[in-house]
């Protein structure tokens, strides 16, 4: 009897404790906001930049293979007064909005013209470098003017605003032969087909163009006095990043007055052709 009444108050016991256990539930505290925006870049501590690693001056590679150029050392400077690391990433040239909006870099800065398609897809940054897209031939082509290319072939960089600049004039297209531009994946491609003779001309970036040429030897190549319109460069954000390019902006600002910007300019270009 006795060891039934004692099995019974261990029964009884036991039946306490797990009940005390199911009425202490564990407090959970609720979730963190998740950080967005320009705070999600401060507290992960660098921002990535997208570019296309060929387009001398602004964004290339020296003979050892080092990353250099003027939009390089540009973006350098602002993201160190903004006390953050910068990742440089290239990218198809192609595909860089869709690579801003998927979220693998966080920005494209690399001579990226400011256009109303493209504001219509990115955020821009203001202007801050003036561009007009060219013409380039060679000495002996025998080409002077734009009339001069019908049913000829012209190169250019695929999705830049060399080919945008191209088709929008539409009569001219039509014009070449096979009524389309042929698009090279960089602007380099579309040089050697032009030194090799396999197409007739080239239409590309003046800031980029002209370096180029500097380096190859200013006399083996024309430069047509027609162009395919003037431009301005920007820095493409995600559309909703307005804090990310409103902090760009001021810092590009204050490097423009205390001659930060002239500085970097006149490594590249010999004098300073920054926006003001």
């Amino acid at each position: 009897m006795k060891k039934m009444m004692i099995l019974g108050l261990v029964a009884l016991m036991t039946m306490g404790v797990f009940a005390g256990c199911a009425a202490e539930k564990p407090v959970t505290e609720a979730p963190a906001a998740e950080l967005t925006g320009y705070e999600a870049l401060v507290e992960r501590g660098y921002v990535i930049v997208g570019l296309d690693d060929t387009f001398a001056p602004l964004g290339f590679r020296t003979t050892d293979g080092e990353l250099v150029g003027f939009d390089v050392d540009l973006a350098k400077e602002v993201f160190a007064r903004l006390e953050l690391e910068v990742q440089f990433q290239p990218i198809d040239w192609s595909m860089k909005e869709t690579e801003l909006n998927s979220g693998n870099i966080d920005m494209i800065w690399n001579g990226y013209t400011i256009t109303p398609e493209r504001e219509e897809k990115v955020a821009f940054s203001k202007p801050y470098l003036k561009n007009r897209q060219v013409i380039v031939v060679l000495p002996e082509s025998g080409i002077a003017t734009k009339a001069d290319l019908t049913g000829k072939n012209v190169a250019c960089q695929s999705e830049s605003s060399a080919y945008a600049a191209i088709v929008a004039d539409e009569a001219f297209t039509a014009a070449l032969d096979g009524g389309a531009p042929i698009a090279f994946d960089t602007n380099n491609e579309a040089f050697m087909d032009l030194e090799a003779g396999r197409v007739n001309a080239l239409v590309a970036d003046e800031i980029m163009a002209m370096y180029y040429i500097g380096e190859k030897g200013v006399e083996n190549y024309i430069v047509l006095d027609e162009d395919f319109g003037k431009e301005e460069y920007g820095v493409g954000f995600r559309q909703g990043d307005s804090e990310l390019v409103q902090k760009v902006n001021e810092t590009l600002d204050a490097m423009k007055e205390d001659g930060a910007a002239a500085k970097v300019s006149t490594v590249y270009f010999g004098k300073d052709i920054v926006n003001k």
